[in-house]
């Protein structure tokens, strides 16, 4: 076979090989929009998005007690204290108690050097018989001057001097007796003795010091009953009565303990223009201490079995409140109507008048805008 005769084959077939491959191209180029366009098109079986809540992302409306809170808070003090002095000056001999120690009443705490006093108590008890000697002979006297003034034997001036001796006599007496309790007292008084059952706060003698009337000894505090004093803003006080409840923390103490309102500044303070109130708390434990700092809620009003929310369940539109309630498994916008604001115990809280039935899942807290008819989850719970 001659040369020019394979060269036109094979341009034949190269011609042939070239129309093949821009048929394909251009097919494939053809079919590229049409298979966008179907991965454009959504499925028929869209999937409905599903929020999932915790547990704790929940809470249920119930009927509970609310109370509406006026904050407070202040030092606690022994309602009943009392600084021993001593009431005679002296030489201390004993101080039988120190600090933290309990006292009864009527226990002896101090004595002081009683020699001085003891001798004036009995030289007044001498001066005491010796007027009571004199009263006796001025009595006799008097007797039977007036026996002769009967029988003419003597003037009535005379009965008149006589009756005048008695009644000095008589004086003498008196202030005698008079000097002799004031001994008594002087030498009760070297024994210095509890006033009521406490504790010992303080201790500021020691044996062998001489001490001037006056000068203090013991501190002494009744831990039975303690008071905080707090100040109340006065735009607050006419809302403030006596025996009203507040609950009050203390530092160091897990539980909360109950006081009441014992008493009422009749004025308000310079500058803060607040005015304080008494706050009386029982500590029948001692587990309280002078001294300690405690916040405190007083109850200016209380509802008992009343439909409570927390306060961050209730969400506010244009004046009007909603919550986002759980409905057949799908979130629910509530519109409701609210009542008293205050604390159910635990946290801030809000009375629900109308809205809302006994036992409503509610979504806890403002998790923003959400879609109403979104289908529900509760998330199950984590293992421990």
């Amino acid at each position: 076979m001659n040369r020019p005769l394979l060269r036109k084959r094979r341009s034949f077939w190269i011609f042939v090989l070239a129309c093949l491959l821009a048929a394909g191209v251009t097919a494939a180029i053809l079919k590229r929009p049409a298979r966008l366009q179907s991965a454009q098109v959504p499925p028929q079986g869209q999937v409905t998005p599903v929020l999932e809540f915790l547990a704790g992302d929940l809470v249920e409306a119930r009927p509970g007690e609310l109370r509406r809170l006026l904050p407070l808070s202040g030092s606690l003090r022994a309602l009943q204290q009392a600084g021993l002095k001593a009431r005679v000056p002296g030489e201390v001999r004993e101080v039988l108690v120190r600090e933290g120690e309990t006292v009864q009443p009527g226990q002896v705490l101090v004595r002081m050097d009683a020699a001085d006093y003891q001798a004036r108590l009995e030289q007044a008890r001498g001066a005491l018989l010796a007027a009571r000697g004199q009263l006796e002979i001025a009595a006799k006297a008097r007797e039977n001057n007036r026996a002769l003034l009967e029988k003419g034997f003597i003037s009535k001036n005379a009965f008149d001097n006589a009756d005048s001796q008695f009644r000095i006599a008589q004086a003498n007496v008196d202030s005698a007796r008079a000097a002799l309790d004031v001994a008594q007292k002087a030498l009760g008084d070297t024994v210095v003795k509890a006033p009521f059952a406490g504790i010992v706060s303080s201790r500021s003698v020691q044996p062998g010091e001489k001490v001037s009337a006056d000068n203090r000894l013991l501190d002494v505090v009744d831990l039975a009953r303690l008071e905080m004093e707090a100040a109340v803003p006065a735009a607050d006080i006419l809302h403030v009565t006596p025996g009203q409840e507040v609950r009050l923390r203390v530092e160091g103490l897990a539980q909360p303990l109950t006081g009441k309102v014992a008493r009422i500044n009749p004025a308000t303070q310079p500058g803060s223009r607040s005015i304080l109130v008494y706050v009386q708390v029982d500590n029948p434990d001692r587990v309280l201490r002078a001294g300690m700092f405690a916040e405190a809620h007083l109850t200016l009003a209380r509802k008992e079995g009343v439909l409570v929310l927390p306060q961050s369940a209730v969400q506010t539109d244009g004046g009007a409140n909603y919550v986002y309630a759980i409905e057949n498994g799908r979130l629910a916008r509530k519109p409701v109507k609210t009542g008293m604001a205050g604390s159910d115990g635990a946290r801030d809280a809000v009375e629900i008048v109308d809205g809302l039935a006994p036992g409503a899942k509610v979504v806890r807290v403002n998790l923003g805008t959400l879609r109403p008819g979104t289908e529900v989850k509760l998330a199950p719970a984590s293992a421990p």
